[in-house]
């Protein structure tokens, strides 16, 4: 099914989560990157993590249990923690529509209380999509376990789940590139995936999505992955849908399978009717036959 939405701008509550020290920090670049139209949320069992954090709300986790030092790479106390505040964090999460949680898996508070979170959210009745990390190879094979043990609890509770292994980041930017780098890349992914959708519903377009569709979209589905593309000129359209069906940074997920596919297209007032057309025709191309195709435009001058 093929659908192309057109109502007026929605003004649906989209909340992003960082949970643990890799989650924080995704929040934090995202917060100077200027995203319109959506609150932050830092949660953390380490006390000294959550200081000097402007324009988010701040969620120690835990105090009785961790006494504000972190979780010590164990799941079970950020976890525990995260139970011990459950009242806390459904406050913070109230009145929203969309819940991004972001967190970094194979440490403690991200992978023990990322899952209580989006069980939290889910029984609000929030749409929850979780967007994670998983360690590098070199990091060891304990945090690798814990990190799948995580992400396998995590889906439970989840619409919609995005992993960036960070080994990917290796083949993509190279050796040669620094850690910051390689963290900036995988936090832009996040940024990617909320601007893109905060912008089909807040932003206008010639063709507006409204968060009910965002819901079809993405509500229940397991496994997600993310990409974006862009390009100039001459074959502008296909060039950048081709890039953001083949985005290498995320787990190797077919879109042949893909039920919901939701398509931003960013562009100027000169998006000619052949240019959208060719995006839809692009991602058909690599869409199952009952796939739900949402196309929505941002116009960006």
């Amino acid at each position: 099914m093929f659908e192309l939405v057109d109502n007026a701008p929605q003004n649906a509550v989209i909340k992003v989560v960082g949970i643990g020290g890799g989650g924080g920090n995704a929040v934090k670049h995202m917060m100077t990157s200027d995203v319109d139209g959506v609150e932050f949320i830092c949660a953390n069992t380490d006390s000294q993590a959550l200081t000097n954090i402007e324009g988010a709300t701040v969620l120690q986790l835990g105090s009785s249990i961790t006494k504000g030092l972190g979780a010590g790479a164990n799941p079970d106390i950020g976890r525990q923690a995260a139970l011990e505040d459950r009242d806390r964090i459904s406050e913070a999460l109230q009145g929203a529509d969309m819940v991004f949680i972001t967190a970094g898996m194979g440490g403690g508070t991200g992978t023990g209380a990322a899952p209580v979170v989006a069980e939290i959210a889910k029984d609000l009745g929030i749409l929850t999509v979780a967007v994670v990390t998983r360690p590098f190879s070199f990091e060891g094979k304990k945090r690798s376990l814990i990190a799948d043990e995580g992400m396998k609890e995590l889906q439970q509770h989840v619409d919609s789940l995005i992993t960036i292994p960070n080994e990917k980041l290796v083949a993509v930017l190279g050796k040669a590139a620094t850690l910051l780098e390689a963290f900036k890349t995988a936090n832009d992914v996040l940024l990617g995936a909320v601007q893109g959708i905060a912008d089909l519903i807040i932003r206008p377009g010639m063709i507006n999505v409204d968060f009910a569709d965002v819901r079809t979209v993405m509500s229940e589905m397991g496994m997600a992955m993310m990409g974006t593309g862009s390009a100039r000129g001459e074959n502008r359209a296909r060039e950048a849908a081709e890039s953001a069906i083949r985005s290498p940074l995320l787990d190797d997920i077919n879109l042949q399978g893909a039920r919901g596919i939701l398509v931003n297209i960013t562009a100027g007032l000169d998006l000619s009717l052949g240019e959208f057309s060719e995006v839809g025709d692009t991602v058909e191309e690599f869409a199952s036959d009952n796939a739900t195709v949402v196309v929505g435009t941002v116009i960006d001058p």
